[in-house]
């Protein structure tokens, strides 16, 4: 995949904030929003990020899951972007997620915090 080559080209080059991102996602009335968040893990379904349901783009999510992310390298002048569908992972997925946050974390996220995957459009 070549988004795996870049991305490991973007690390190894010692570019800080590899893993960000610009999530945009919109309201069920079309008003768009946009901010930063972190990728956690991709693989063959997407690209996974985590999000409090309760947050403004956790609403929107879930009243409209479609959403783009970008992400922009400006540095190596590369920039991926991803449109499609998302869609919530799995429990085992989330706890397994939920258990390497620092204790501190784990409590002020505790029934917050839940994840997302945004499956790429073909």
């Amino acid at each position: 995949m070549q988004f795996r080559v870049w991305l490991e080209e973007v690390q190894a080059s010692g570019l800080e904030m590899a893993h960000a991102m610009v999530l945009a996602t919109a309201s069920e009335y079309g008003t768009p929003s946009a901010r930063a968040v972190l990728l956690r893990d991709f693989d063959e379904r997407g690209f996974t990020f985590y999000t409090d349901y309760g947050s403004r783009k956790g609403r929107e999510l879930t009243a409209n899951p479609r959403a783009a992310l970008v992400f922009l390298w400006a540095e190596l002048h590369r920039q991926v972007r991803v449109e499609g569908t998302v869609e919530k992972v799995s429990e085992n997925e989330s706890e397994a997620y939920f258990e390497t946050r620092p204790r501190g974390s784990q409590l002020s996220a505790a029934g917050r915090i839940g994840p997302r995957r945004c499956s790429a459009a073909s």
